[in-house]
């Protein structure tokens, strides 16, 4: 985990917003966290398409850049895809976080690993199947299988360790679509029962394993390289350097997983996006019963918002770390044209997961 300070920072940055279709909140905290490096974006319209609303977090790690510039761009890249005019917002989505990885590497990069490489050894290519890159204190180290290693200090060590988590929901004409890079992770509520609508992008898996190994990494201590506790962001370029592999195959890539599904205008109650500050702390199924609690009561989605990070909130960092991490939760109440009082009676019918563990207030 990253440092932490001697004490949390509990000021809380809450937003919430309200049409015929969405009743919506966002609270972010530091928390323990040295710095505040989470960013988001809520848009009960589109521009552009205003049958369409977008929703998102993003968990930047190395600094607030890529997080910030995600936040404030994505839902554009995801307009201007050719697939989008043409009703594929699965393919629009996937492009998007794609294109737009591309375009901050480009505009990051200014002095490559690669370019430096022929000042030390003109023979080595670290990017070279067989050549792989370990990232310590600003330094890549390069090994190579057959033939050398060296380490070197990259011109702008920040651009090129600094990524972000990327995590989106998008709704239009009764259609659900969820896009994911790394590990923050969004969560549908259907009649109580918490529907994970994303996968945690994390190096351990076999399927990212195979794909580390494959672009020349490996996984040391669940780390990506032994450096990076996530397999997909935005950013992190120094994983991204394989001339042989296309973007998708790096050893860390910006390729989303997109889950689409159609509403249930009377079996989903909310969705709930949050980044892994909160997903460490609580499963998927004790976040949604303590929402559905507190909204069964008339609680104000931007107040349920505040609890549930201090619920999260660890009493100190002398532990595992857990509760330790910045914290945002995106929720996302799902009126349909309903007045808000008939999510209320949705969220007071009996759950087949069982009761709630906690009461109002806990």
């Amino acid at each position: 985990m990253g440092q932490s300070l001697c004490a949390p920072v509990l000021s809380k940055e809450t937003k919430s917003w309200q049409n015929e279709n969405y009743s919506v909140a966002v609270s972010s905290m530091q928390g323990w966290r040295v710095h505040m490096e989470d960013a988001h974006m809520c848009l009960l319209e589109l521009p552009g398409d205003p049958k369409a609303a977008y929703f998102s977090v993003f968990d930047g790690h190395g600094g607030t850049r890529v997080a910030n510039h995600a936040s404030r761009h994505l839902h554009e890249k995801i307009l201007e895809q050719i697939e989008y005019s043409r009703n594929d917002i699965k393919e629009a989505i996937r492009h998007a976080f794609l294109s737009m990885d591309a375009e901050m590497q480009s505009e990051m990069t200014t002095h490559s690993v690669k370019s430096s490489a022929p000042k030390l050894d003109s023979s080595v290519n670290l990017t070279a199947p067989g050549s792989v890159v370990a990232v310590k204190d600003g330094t890549v180290e390069t090994h190579n299988d057959s033939t050398t290693s060296f380490s070197l200090k990259i011109p702008n060590p920040g651009d090129e360790l600094a990524g972000s988590t990327g995590i989106i929901v998008l709704l239009k004409d009764q259609m659900l679509y969820c896009g994911n890079a790394g590990d923050s992770r969004a969560v549908c509520s259907r009649r109580g029962v918490a529907e994970p609508l994303s996968t945690d992008h994390k190096p351990t898996l076999r399927a990212e394993k195979e794909r580390i190994s494959a672009a020349g990494g490996w996984v040391d201590a669940k780390r990506v390289n032994g450096n990076l506790a996530l397999s997909r962001a935005f950013g992190d370029f120094v994983f991204k350097r394989n001339p042989h592999q296309s973007a998708e195959n790096q050893i860390v890539t910006a390729n989303p997983d997109v889950f689409v599904r159609r509403l249930s205008v009377e079996d989903d109650e909310f969705i709930v996006l949050c980044c892994d500050g909160i997903w460490d702390v609580m499963t998927n199924q004790e976040v949604v019963s303590f929402i559905r609690l507190r909204l069964s009561y008339g609680m104000l989605p931007s107040k349920v918002c505040e609890e549930l990070m201090m619920r999260c909130l660890a009493p100190d960092c002398h532990t595992n770390g857990l509760g330790c991490d910045n914290m945002t939760v995106v929720l996302v109440c799902l009126l349909q044209g309903r007045p808000f009082s008939d999510l209320q009676r949705k969220c007071s019918r009996s759950c087949p997961a069982g009761p709630a563990a906690d009461i109002l207030g806990a």
